[in-house]
């Protein structure tokens, strides 16, 4: 029997427009891997003995994966809420934003806002549910933030905020 662990906490239910697109494409393709996986485990399994057919064991493995993925996906797309135009105000950091912050050392970071859906798809995201990011949500320009991070309170001063041009998002 395993080790009880908790469920994690909800995410928050938000994404923006290009990360739901994207997680729909994802979902899409992989119907159709999971379409290849599971001829090549049909071939796999008419070789014979199941026990000591590495092929067989491997394609089981994978078609596992990719059921666990879309089944993950065909749960989470309905909840999601998709911030799909900018803010009424745009001086202000919400879902979506680019933002440029300096720290304390005086580096600059820039850093976009998006759902905890999509934060892994490039190393300039950090998700909504993020310390920095609630941290951020709602400031203005030339604010002050402080973030309680691992190794201490950190200061960032918030130096630009720009949203991405609709037209520009859908394009890509």
């Amino acid at each position: 029997m395993g080790r009880y662990r908790p469920p994690q906490p909800r995410s928050s239910p938000y994404i923006t427009a290009e990360g739901f697109a994207l997680l729909q494409q994802e979902l899409e393709a992989l119907w159709g891997r999971r379409a290849v996986v599971t001829a090549a485990l049909s071939a796999a399994a008419a070789e014979g003995d199941r026990s000591e057919n590495a092929e067989y064991i491997y394609r089981k493995k994978e078609l596992a994966g990719i059921d666990r993925r879309i089944r993950y996906l065909q749960k989470r797309l309905p909840l999601l809420t998709v911030a799909a135009a900018v803010p009424a105000d745009t001086s202000r950091i919400f879902l979506g934003a680019w933002v440029e912050l300096e720290d304390d050392a005086g580096e600059v970071h820039r850093y976009r806002i998006v759902g905890p859906d999509e934060f892994d798809r490039d190393p300039a995201y950090i998700s909504l549910d993020a310390p920095l990011a609630r941290a951020l949500l709602k400031k203005a320009r030339d604010e002050e933030v402080e973030v309680t991070t691992p190794q201490g309170k950190r200061t960032f001063y918030i130096l630009d905020i720009r949203y991405p041009d609709p037209q520009e998002t859908q394009a890509s």
